[in-house]
Formats: structure tokens, sequence, C-alpha cells
């Protein structure tokens, strides 16, 4: 599949809000408006044709004595896109502004027995970091 990819923007809510099925919940007007508005968020959708086959969001992060990276927030592709090299795709697409950006690395995390977000990483370019743990804080059921 030869997807093409598409960096949206402020003007795009609507097509986010079509392409829903691709994120774990469906994205609101609100919240979707308000990614698409900050500085140094990014929301890439991937499409075969028309239809909506996946998408990645990417923050850019800056440190006083670090400079700025990217993060790769999440990475989803439609399960009936999955293999066909849309994932690869939307990396390699969310990765190109962090370098003209000038950002000195970028990174993302992942569950430990994703083995397709793991292949679609490394196939990209990325190498495991066996030196950090992510800890997390959620306060949606408090």
């Amino acid at each position: 599949m030869t997807a093409s990819v598409r960096r949206l923007g402020p003007e795009d809510a609507d097509v986010v809000l079509g392409a829903g099925h691709l994120f774990d919940s469906a994205p609101t007007p609100a919240w979707t408006a308000d990614v698409l508005r900050r500085a140094g968020h990014h929301l890439l959708i991937a499409f075969d044709g028309t239809t909506p086959v996946g998408f990645a969001t990417c923050i850019e992060m800056a440190h006083p004595d670090k400079g700025t990276e990217l993060m790769i927030y999440e990475l989803g592709v439609d399960e009936r896109a999955r293999r066909r090299g849309v994932g690869r795709r939307l990396v390699d697409e969310s990765l190109a502004p962090a370098r003209e950006l000038g950002c000195y690395g970028a990174w993302t995390a992942t569950e430990d027995d994703n083995a397709a977000a793991l292949a679609t990483y490394r196939a990209a370019g990325a190498e495991p970091d066996h030196t950090t743990v992510t800890q997390t804080w959620d306060w949606r059921d408090a």
C-alpha cells in the first residue's frame, strides 16, 4: 500500500473527527481543536486514497541544558492496513520535522509485548533503551 501522509493544522479538525476509528476513543471537537492549534504538537494522518488508515501524534520537548527533542506520543494503524508500511511511513514523516527543527533526537515508548510497534520503530532506525523505566500518573478515574 502506498499511503499518503498529511500533517494537519488548525483547519483540519474535520479530518481528525472523520478518522475517529483510528483512536482509542472518539476524538472530541474541543480536544481536537486544542491539539491542532498547540505550538510544538504535530498530528499526522495516513490515507489510502481518501480513507484514513493511520495516525501519529508527536510533541516537541525543550530543556534548558539539552535543547529540543521530539517524542512520538502515539502511533496507530487500522488493522486492515497493518504490515503494509503505513506505520513506518508515519514514523519517517514524524521524524522529518524533528531534523528540520534541529532536535537533537527523538524517542517513544510502547508496551514491551507490542511486537508490531517494536518492529516498526526498529525498522525506522530506533534502538531500545534498556536504561529507563516509564512511570505514570493517571487521574482519569480519581
